[in-house]
């Protein structure tokens, strides 16, 4: 077998280079954004009335043609471990609070279709947050306000 280099092999051959794995939330939202903006006004259909739906059944919704399904089909999320297009795997896929997959999913809050565009936006401010920053300042807060309650109730 004789070695070559891949620029060769390439116009003799179907060679695909085997796309980087996405590590931790951000990477995963900010890819599933991405993906997205490629076409803003593609409309998608909302998972219908999440809310309503019991807490052990919840995990398996799905809809033909919803983001979950668009994210599924991109190569990249798939190889980084997105195993599906329901509820549960975007979830613990992209490490969503159920309130946070519900404001970005449900047709209570984005009627029953969704543009890729403000999807996005949304996908893109969710990866921006520092959730452990919020709780840092909620502590310090708090201590700083024992002793006014200190004083107050004695």
């Amino acid at each position: 077998m004789e070695h070559q280099p891949l620029r060769h092999i390439r116009d003799i051959a179907d060679v695909e280079t085997v796309p980087a794995l996405l590590e931790g939330r951000r990477a995963r939202l900010e890819r599933f954004a991405e993906i997205l903006e490629r076409d803003p006004g593609r409309s998608f259909i909302t998972l219908e009335e999440i809310e309503f739906v019991p807490r052990k059944m919840r995990a398996a919704i799905r809809a033909d043609n919803s983001p979950l399904a668009f994210a599924y089909a991109d190569p990249v999320l798939r190889a980084s471990g997105l195993s599906g297009d329901t509820f549960g795997d975007a979830r613990s896929f992209f490490e969503l609070s159920t309130g946070e997959a519900h404001n970005l999913l449900c047709s209570c809050v984005n009627g029953r279709t969704v543009k890729a565009g403000p999807t996005a936006k949304r996908l893109r401010r969710l990866a921006a947050r520092r959730p452990g920053l919020w709780l840092a300042y909620g502590c310090a807060a708090g201590l700083c306000a024992l002793p006014g309650a200190m004083y107050l109730f004695g």
